[in-house]
C-alpha cells in the first residue's frame, strides 16, 4: 500500500529536509507547510512561468488567495499542466478576474437567509451552520470565494453559541449540515463540543457534516478523529470529490475509517468545464465512490459566483452525463443533478425527460436505450382509508410524533387543508395594476 510515493517524498524533500512518510501523513503538518506563494508551487513542481503569465496569476492571487496542501499538490502531473485536472482545482487561473454580468458575490443567498450569527435557514426543516472559515485548500471553484482568506469573517465561540441558540429556540429545525469552510479543520475536541451540543437538542434529529478533507487532506481523518464523531451517532458526512485521480490510497484509507466507524457517507461534486465535464470521467468517479462505501449525491451546476465563468458549463452538459449513467451503472451510483438557484431558492433537481405523453388512464414512457412503452393507470383511485381532511384526520397513520409542518409552496397547493389556489409572484404588472400602484 503506498502511501508515501517517490513523487511525495521529492516534493517534501524541497519542503524541508528528510521528512520521512510519518511526517508527511501529520496533517497539521501539512497544514503549516500549504502552498500560498507562486514562487514556493514553482519551486516545489519545477516548473516556471513566463513573465506575462506570471504577472496575470500575481493579479488572480491578490483577490483570489492560492492555498495547496503539499498532499493535493502531489497529485499535479506536471508535464501536462494545461489539463491536469488537479492544477485546474487548486491551482490560480487568470479566467477568474472575468466577471460575467450574471456573476453574483452571494449568488444563494447565504447572507440574505441568516437570520442569526452562522446560520442559514432557507428549507422548512434544516439549516447551514457556517462553524468554521478555514480550509485545507482553496478550491478555485468555490461557490463561497467571497470569504476565502478573509480572517474577519472567522467565527468565534460567541458566534457559534448564538448559532447554537437559534437551533435551541426554532422546534421545526431537525438537520443540521456543519460547514465553513470546513468543520473538520476545527480541533477535535471544539468540534466533539459543537456535536454534543447538537446533541442535548430534542428537536435536532440528524446533523451532517460537509467536508473535502478525504480529497484535499485525508491525513485528517484520524482513528482519534473518527473515534470521537462515532460517539455522534446519528451522523452523516458528505465529502466532495470530482474526478477518479482524488481517489487516492490515501484518500481510500480516510474513508474506510469513517465508514467503519458507522457514519454514512455522501459525495457533492461539482460540474467543471475542463475537470470532469465528460460522462466516461463521471461514470469512473461514481462507480470508485459506491466501491468505497460512499453514495454519489448531488452533481452541482457550477454556481454563479464571482470568477468561476469559465469553469461553467451548459446545464445540457449534466443531462447528457445522466443518461450515460442512468441504466448504465448502478442505480445507488448515480446523483442528482442539480442546480442551486440563485437568489437563494435552493436546490432544484434537473433529470432526462422519461415521460413522454399522458393520457386520462395511461402514460407513455422511454427507458436508457430508447424503448417506448405504455403503462396503465387505475380507471378509478378512490383511497380507502384516506378522506383527504388533513386537518382533522384522527387515523393510525404511525407517524410516531411526527410534526406535520405546514405546507410551503408546491405543497401548499396539492393540500387539502389548505384553501391557496395560486402562488402569485410580488410586483407583476398585473398585481400592480390591481392594487392600483
Amino acid at each position: 500500500m503506498v502511501i508515501f510515493s517517490p513523487k511525495q517524498k521529492a516534493i517534501a524533500s524541497r519542503i524541508e529536509a528528510d521528512v520521512v512518510a510519518d511526517t508527511w501523513k501529520d496533517w497539521r503538518w501539512q497544514v503549516a507547510r500549504a502552498v500560498t506563494e507562486i514562487d514556493e508551487f514553482e519551486r516545489l513542481l519545477g516548473i516556471e512561468f513566463d513573465a506575462e503569465e506570471r504577472a496575470r496569476l500575481d493579479e488572480t492571487v491578490r483577490k483570489f488567495p492560492l492555498r495547496i496542501t503539499p498532499y493535493y499538490l502531489s497529485l499535479i502531473d506536471p508535464s501536462d499542466i494545461g489539463d491536469d485536472p488537479i492544477y485546474r482545482q487548486c491551482f490560480p487561473d487568470p479566467a477568474e478576474l472575468y466577471t460575467d454580468p450574471g456573476d453574483m458575490t452571494d449568488p444563494l443567498a447565504e447572507d440574505k437567509d441568516s437570520p442569526a450569527p452562522c446560520i442559514t435557514h432557507r428549507y422548512p426543516d434544516r439549516v447551514l451552520f457556517l462553524v468554521s472559515n478555514l480550509c485545507a485548500m482553496y478550491c478555485r471553484h468555490c461557490t463561497r470565494k467571497r470569504r476565502v482568506g478573509d480572517v474577519d469573517s472567522i467565527p468565534d465561540r460567541e458566534e457559534i453559541d448564538a448559532g447554537l441558540d437559534y437551533i435551541r429556540r426554532t422546534p421545526g429545525i431537525r438537520d443540521v449540515l456543519l460547514s465553513g469552510g470546513d468543520p473538520l479543520m476545527l480541533p477535535d475536541d471544539y468540534l466533539d463540543w459543537i456535536l454534543t451540543e447538537l446533541d442535548g437538542i430534542p428537536h435536532v434529529e440528524v446533523v451532517r457534516i460537509g467536508t473535502r478533507a478525504p480529497v484535499t487532506l485525508p491525513y485528517r481523518v484520524t482513528e482519534d478523529l473518527a473515534a470521537m464523531l462515532s460517539q455522534h451517532h446519528p451522523l452523516w458526512v458528505n465529502t466532495h470529490f470530482n474526478h477518479p485521480v482524488e481517489m487516492t490510497t490515501s484518500s481510500k484509507l480516510a474513508l474506510r475509517r469513517l465508514a467503519d466507524a458507522g457514519i454514512p457517507l455522501g459525495n457533492q461534486s461539482v460540474l467543471l468545464a475542463g475537470v470532469n465535464d465528460c460522462p466516461r470521467i463521471i461514470k469512473r468517479l461514481v462507480q470508485l465512490l459506491v466501491q468505497n462505501r460512499v453514495r454519489p449525491y448531488y452533481l452541482y451546476q457550477c454556481d454563479l459566483s464571482e470568477g468561476l465563468t469559465h469553469f461553467r458549463t451548459p446545464v445540457s452538459k449534466g443531462i447528457e452525463i445522466l443518461e450515460n449513467l442512468i441504466g448504465h451503472t448502478s442505480g445507488f451510483s448515480i446523483p442528482t443533478f442539480v442546480i442551486d438557484a440563485p437568489g437563494g431558492g435552493g436546490k432544484i433537481p434537473l433529470m432526462p425527460t422519461y415521460l413522454i405523453s399522458w393520457a386520462t388512464n395511461r402514460v407513455v414512457l422511454r427507458n436508457y436505450e430508447g424503448m417506448i412503452c405504455s403503462y396503465r393507470e387505475p380507471d378509478s383511485y378512490e383511497p380507502a382509508w384516506c378522506d383527504r381532511q388533513c386537518h382533522t384526520c384522527d387515523r393510525f397513520l404511525k407517524l410516531e410524533g411526527a410534526d406535520e409542518s405546514q405546507a410551503v409552496g408546491i405543497c401548499q397547493l396539492l393540500s387539502e387543508e389548505d384553501p391557496t389556489i395560486a402562488l402569485i409572484p410580488e410586483n407583476t404588472a398585473r398585481i400592480e395594476r390591481r392594487d392600483g400602484s
